[in-house]
């Protein structure tokens, strides 16, 4: 099995223009710079002592602040960021939610800054080994993929290693992309003191080999761009920030999901984004609660607190209120106390005995004990709680059941189903004797029992069938632990030893940690992994769909870092990514309520990202799209934007920093609320946006899962076979278009458009002044000279266009001649190239969606009907479901507010006699990629003729505020329905009112 790539996806593509932006009107330019002699011992004694000497290439920036400060401004308001006001450093920072592709982003970053820029020098900084490993791991897999993208660029990649310097001399001297992977540990000890030179990492120490010279000095002359993977685990300290800065870096590019310094923001993915887009699995969390388990003294210790007379501690106990029934609360108790009493425990008897002898408040060591009972309370201890061993049994038998049901539906589209069992104590799953044999903790012998229990189900009998369910269960779990650096759970070795023995290629630490297309493949029975913290980072996989914390302390592993191993898209056994949330379901068996959960990880995502729910920032609506005509528009701008702030909190609808007030969530919900004049016509963007804000995240209550069944009285009815029989059949397209009439449309842009300054110099003078307040410099005058000087080689501009486009030479030699623009080329190449580029593909869109013919294939191909019955269909009640009458089946499953609207106009309307929600498999293909329109409908006003529809809902009816590719793909559903005849009629709608038009 080998893990696809697909290099077209647009929110990819936003993060890596972000990064290439920065150097926008930068020419293709490296520097060079003479390298030290490096004496060669290793390879032949023949060649002893003889020096090589050598020309090393570095990256060159030849652009000035202002361009750059210009750049990364512009980059910024697209991407709906707060604007640097200045430029206070080389830092930029891009934010991407777990699981979204972060690695794949800043990889292919490095090929396109090659592609535009020439630039060939990157350095990767990681915080961790297990990081190391991982993007290691991505070179590996991603290189066939990049070398096929970019024309077999010459690239080499290494982890660094100080017993290997010539890697670093390779670096340094090879005209070809150089990245370097290196933990930040390996050179974050540097010494100027001569004494203590040998403490400091091997980089920074003079070696002979180079005579005399620190390796660190080869990277710095290259000036390399630095990627910070994990910002806020690698420079959290003033000695790692020296470290990065001793790397001498062009810029440094910092990648994390969840950053503490926020240098020049330029691309944002957040939680709440990667979510709505469904770039990550949809979460639901199923809690296991103990219900009227109140028969014994429950009595949990919560806190102790002597900095007041008297001592007091606080415990949690199971009280009788006064109308009966029995519920946790939390007392505050002090020595003497008797839990008996009614204020406490309302008077219940089993708490007879359990007063309150000593609370003893030595740190580390706090606790609580009883006059008449043993026990003894340590902090976060509790008794009278129902067998824990007993709960995590539960647990671990429902992660097992929802295991299996996901594998019974999942197996067959080639998608194997893993979990994840999370532990504190590496013994409770496996230890090892004085031998070395290991032997099964409670965990181990818990989950054998179990699956053994689980798979003799009937329901489960097609994925086991022939197998041996006595020894079912053997080879489907295991763990990696810190434990098994010598034996794997066979006992077979894991790394090398001094007897010379290598690795068995079935060990656990190399299936689970570095051959992840074998842990993907049905061909590896390994599905169930037991981890300890080592797995907390650096790892993750995308078929995870189960995380079981199956903790015993009180110390919680992170929500974000828990469910963090199981966000990714899950991949089938071509490697191929399958999207949609009908699959992409992660199942988080939480230690507490969803309520719980939902509220936990929602504070960890506002102190980690900075997400401020339900705050509306000043620059809010800074990105709104402006439509000025059918191919042209602008941004509403940081202006307005604070404009529209200050008018929200004058209205009452949001406080002075920023937070949603009722009234704001009131006028969203009944589509109430009043804007200003001038802001009226981009009331449906604005609306948008904070409806975004105003909510919270979508996560999705397990109890709350229904299968949808099918409505046989609509599904069976002759009208909805009428309908079904106009929509069902199948087309083929091919694209026709005027070569002339592209070259000249083409032309006529760049003659029209096309603006190509001439690099500048920015003369300043200041006046200086010094006296006992210090230097004053104030300046007095700046004057800006154009940079004539041609001094950089011309590209190839025909062929660069020729690989961006797909147009024959000859094409793109007319467009350039009749465009009469060819002299600009020379003035500034780079720029030209971009921007002809650009314009040569805006109108091949237009022109391949205009000259699209769709023609139906035959009678004989088509959708059955019957795959209503075939494939399951989930959703979440109160969530993302509504009762149907008149909808093919009894709820309506939706993916946004306006799908909800336009549901629930459909059910009240007598208009409507009945309506489908169109499934994922109903996809119409199109040069960009397969389109799915959302409903089909039978209408039948006044009782009338009937007449047919299909319906794409769309939060705006502007072109402009649609990515062009999904504009495009609309256009092209408008071309495949009209293909089929006139029986059904295909519109976009905003809303049920504009949809109703169609027909009244």
């Amino acid at each position: 099995m080998k893990l696809q790539f697909n290099p077209n996806l647009e929110y990819q593509k936003d993060a890596i223009d972000a990064i290439t932006g920065i150097f926008d009107g930068q020419e293709i330019c490296q520097t060079n710079f003479t390298v030290v002699p490096m004496k060669v011992y290793e390879d032949s004694h023949l060649f002893e002592g003889q020096e090589m000497n050598q020309l090393g290439y570095g990256n060159r920036l030849r652009l000035l602040d202002e361009d750059i400060h210009k750049n990364i401004r512009n980059i910024q308001l697209k991407n709906g960021l707060a604007p640097s006001e200045s430029l206070s450093s080389m830092d930029f920072t891009v934010e991407m939610e777990t699981g979204t592709g972060k690695t794949y982003v800043y990889l292919r970053s490095v090929f396109e800054m090659n592609r535009l820029y020439g630039f060939t020098k990157f350095i990767i900084v990681v915080p961790s080994i297990a990081i190391k490993e991982g993007v290691y791991k991505s070179l590996q897999i991603t290189a066939d993929h990049f070398k096929e993208l970019y024309e077999n660029v010459p690239f080499d990649y290494f982890v660094y290693d100080s017993s290997k310097l010539s890697d670093v001399r390779s670096f340094a001297t090879s005209p070809d992309i150089q990245i370097m992977v290196i933990n930040i540990d390996a050179f974050r000890k540097s010494f100027s003191d001569p004494e203590k030179e040998n403490t400091a990492n091997i980089i920074h120490r003079a070696h002979d080999r180079m005579t005399g010279a620190k390796p660190i000095e080869y990277i710095q002359e290259t000036n390399p761009i630095v990627i910070v993977d994990e910002p806020q685990s690698v420079d959290t300290t003033a000695k790692s920030k020296d470290a990065i800065a001793s790397l001498n870096p062009l810029c440094t590019l910092r990648y994390s999901a969840t950053h503490i310094d926020k240098h020049h923001m330029l691309y944002k993915l957040d939680s709440v984004d990667a979510y709505e887009q469904k770039l990550v699995k949809q979460i639901e969390v199923a809690g296991i609660e103990v219900k009227d388990g109140h028969n014994k003294a429950y009595i949990k210790l919560l806190s102790v607190d002597n900095k007041k007379s008297p001592i007091t501690a606080k415990v949690e106990i199971d009280s009788r209120n006064a109308s009966g029934a029995i519920k946790r609360k939390t007392v505050t108790v002090t020595s003497g106390d008797d839990l008996l009493e009614k204020k406490f425990s309302g008077g219940r008897e089993i708490y007879d005995g359990f007063i309150i002898e000593e609370i003893y408040c030595e740190k580390g060591y706090e606790s609580i004990s009883f006059t008449s009972k043993q026990e003894v309370l340590k902090l976060g201890e509790a008794i009278g709680e129902v067998d824990p061993d007993e709960y995590k049994r539960l647990q671990i038998r429902k992660t097992i059941e929802e295991h299996l049901d996901k594998e019974m539906r999942l197996r067959p589209q080639g998608i194997k189903v893993l979990s994840l069992f999370f532990i504190d104590k590496v013994a409770n799953y496996r230890s090892y004797d004085e031998d070395g044999n290991p032997v099964k903790g409670k965990f181990a012998l818990m989950f054998e029992e179990e699956y053994a229990r689980a798979v003799r189900k009937p329901k489960y009998h097609t994925l086991f069938d022939g197998a041996d369910l006595e020894t079912v269960a053997e080879g489907v779990h295991n763990g990696y632990f810190a434990i098994d650096k010598k034996k794997d759970s066979k006992g077979d070795e894991i790394f090398k030893d001094s007897s010379g023995k290598t690795a068995a290629d079935e060990s656990a630490y190399n299936l689970i940690m570095k051959e992840k297309e074998k842990l993907l493949s049905f061909d590896s029975k390994l599905k169930f992994i037991f981890s300890h913290s080592a797995l907390k980072e650096g790892w993750d996989n995308p078929n995870v769909f189960q995380i079981c914390t199956l903790n015993e302390t009180n110390s919680v592993i992170k929500k974000r870092q828990e469910i963090g191993r199981g966000l990714r898209i899950a991949v089938n056994q071509e490697g191929e990514r399958v999207h949609g949330f009908e699959v992409n379901t992660l199942t988080v068996m939480a230690n507490e309520s969803y309520e719980e959960f939902a509220e936990a990880l929602q504070k960890e995502i506002e102190q980690e990202e900075g997400i401020k729910f339900g705050v509306v920032e000043e620059h809010l609506f800074a990105n709104i799209v402006i439509p000025i005509d059918d191919h042209t528009h602008e941004y509403l701008g940081v202006d307005a934007s604070r404009e529209l702030w200050n008018y929200l909190k004058d209205e009452g609808h949001i406080d002075s920093r920023g937070k949603v007030q009722d009234s704001l969530k009131n006028a969203l919900k009944t589509g109430t609320l009043q804007l200003p004049d001038e802001y009226q016509e981009h009331s449906p963007q604005i609306n948008a946006v904070l409806k975004k804000v105003a909510g919270n995240l979508n996560i999705k209550n397990h109890d709350d899962k229904k299968k949808v069944t099918l409505n046989k009285a609509v599904f069976l009815s002759p009208e909805f076979k009428e309908l079904w029989d106009r929509i069902k059949f199948r087309t083929t397209f091919r694209v026709d278009f005027d070569v002339d009439d592209l070259v000249s449309k083409c032309a006529e842009e760049i003659k029209n458009n096309l603006q190509v300054g001439k690099a500048r110099f920015i003369y300043r003078k200041a006046k200086a002044e010094i006296d006992r307040g210090g230097v004053h410099a104030e300046q007095v005058q700046e004057t800006a000279s154009v940079y004539e000087a041609r001094s950089f080689e011309l590209p190839d501009l025909i062929t660069y266009l020729q690989n961006e486009t797909n147009l024959t030479r000859r094409t793109i030699v007319r467009i350039i001649n009749d465009s009469g623009k060819l002299e600009s080329f020379k003035n500034n190449p780079q720029k030209f190239i971009e921007q002809v580029a650009e314009i040569i593909k805006k109108q091949m869109r237009l022109f391949v969606v205009d000259g699209i013919k769709y023609h139906k294939i035959g009678d004989e191909h088509f959708f059955a009907q019957e795959l209503f019955e075939e494939n399951e269909l989930f959703g979440y009640l109160q969530k993302n479901m509504m009762e149907s009458q008149k909808s093919v089946f009894d709820h309506v499953v939706y993916d946004s507010d306006v799908e909800l609207q336009f549901a629930s106009s459909f059910e009240r309307s007598d208009d409507i006699k009945l309506y489908a929600k169109l499934p994922d498999w109903f996809k119409i293909d199109t040069p960009l990629g397969t389109y799915n329109p959302d409903w089909a409908v039978l209408v039948e006003a006044d009782g009338r003729e009937k007449l047919y529809f299909v319906v794409e809902t769309k939060g705006s009816l502007f072109t402009d505020a649609l990515r062009p590719t999904e504009q495009a793909k609309i256009d092209c559903g408008k071309a495949h329905f009209k293909a089929l005849g006139d029986d059904v009629e295909f519109t976009v709608s905003n809303g049920f009112e504009h949809f109703s038009g169609k027909y009244v």
